[in-house]
């Protein structure tokens, strides 16, 4: 079995990770793993293993003949079973299953605004999934709404899995006083909701000043990056630094005392995986699988509600006794359901192709 992994960057959001890490993993698995970027590359290349054979496309628009004719060469060439795709990258995946209908074409859900699956656009995708041989949805809103909307039958739930063998070094440290430090790992745009995020901690700095925020994520200057420093400068909040994406998160993540996220919609946020991998314990909206990740290892708070997200936090400064036993357990929980081997039987035989 030759799989390749299909998305369309490199940029760090939780489905191009995946992308990675499910290249990395199965190296082990199958007889040849491989990784295409289709757009662009970005950071999480250097996270990419030797053993994994990669290939940049460099596509320019929607419907790229020359792109197409690479990839078509390169999956002939190497005798590519099975195309994972991942996210928006299934419109690439379907032209290559067209003409190549012999390889399995797997489409992985990562659709983050679960809060607002009716406004999803998907007639393009309703066409494209003519030609799924099995569909994968990262929480199970979004399986019920592939079963009810999409053409293929074989949808499955599988969780989205945190790696225990990430080897990069961080580049960056973090900034200002060690006391108590935050992180949020998002990257910065509306749905993760920062700007709720910095209501509730101006809250907590009227309790305790020394406590820093620390905001991990790529950076668009744009009108929402904007809008939160101006906030930022308008409250006199001290202590919130941007970082921008980086590799090596589980270093910095180790070094931070708590992990929140304050996203209005969530699929099943890597974030929160990560969170549970460093050994911190966790602040999250009541968002997508956000819930059953927790699983009452973490405190959970309504979305867009920065009072309650402001007492969550308190909760965890105030109380280390209770922040450290739902570390523990936390970390616990992640290890043993959220890791690569917990979907590695269900995962191969999807690839298999097997018809229901």
């Amino acid at each position: 079995m030759k799989v390749l992994q299909l998305i369309d960057s490199l940029n760090a959001g939780g489905a191009e990770r995946m992308a990675v890490e499910y290249a990395n993993e199965l190296v082990m698995h199958i007889d040849e793993s491989f990784l295409c970027a289709t757009r662009e590359e970005g950071l999480l290349k250097e996270t990419i293993q030797s053993e994994v054979s990669y290939l940049f496309l460099e596509k320019r628009r929607k419907v790229d003949f020359t792109a197409i004719r690479r990839i078509l060469r390169f999956v002939s060439d190497n005798g590519i079973t099975v195309i994972h795709a991942h996210s928006s990258s299934f419109f690439l995946a379907t032209i290559v299953k067209i003409f190549k209908p012999k390889t399995i074409l797997i489409w992985h859900d990562h659709y983050g605004e679960n809060e607002m699956l009716k406004a999803r656009k998907y007639k393009v995708l309703k066409f494209c999934s003519y030609y799924f041989d099995g569909v994968i949805s990262v929480n199970e809103k979004l399986k019920q709404w592939a079963i009810q909307n999409l053409k293929c039958k074989k949808v499955v739930f599988l969780n989205n899995f945190a790696s225990k063998n990430d080897t990069t070094r961080a580049t960056v440290s973090l900034k200002g006083p060690e006391d108590f430090r935050i992180v949020c790992l998002a990257n910065i745009r509306v749905q993760k909701d920062h700007l709720n995020l910095l209501a509730a901690f101006k809250l907590v700095q009227e309790k305790h000043k020394e406590v820093s925020l620390h905001l991990l994520g790529e950076i668009h200057k744009d009108a929402y990056y904007t809008s939160l420093v101006s906030f930022i400068e308008e409250n006199n909040l001290n202590h919130v630094y941007f970082y921008d994406s980086q590799n090596g998160v589980l270093d910095l993540l180790k070094i931070c005392d708590l992990g929140v996220l304050a996203s209005k919609s969530e699929g099943l946020p890597v974030a929160l995986l990560e969170y549970g991998m460093a050994n911190l314990p966790a602040v999250c909206t009541d968002v997508g699988q956000c819930k059953e990740v927790l699983n009452d290892f973490g405190l959970l708070v309504p979305n867009n509600n920065a009072t309650a997200l402001f007492e969550a936090i308190l909760n965890y400064i105030e109380d280390p006794e209770k922040r450290n036993k739902d570390a523990l357990n936390f970390s616990k929980h992640i290890c043993k359901f959220y890791t690569f081997e917990g979907v590695l039987d269900q995962l191969i035989e999807l690839y298999k192709g097997n018809k229901q």
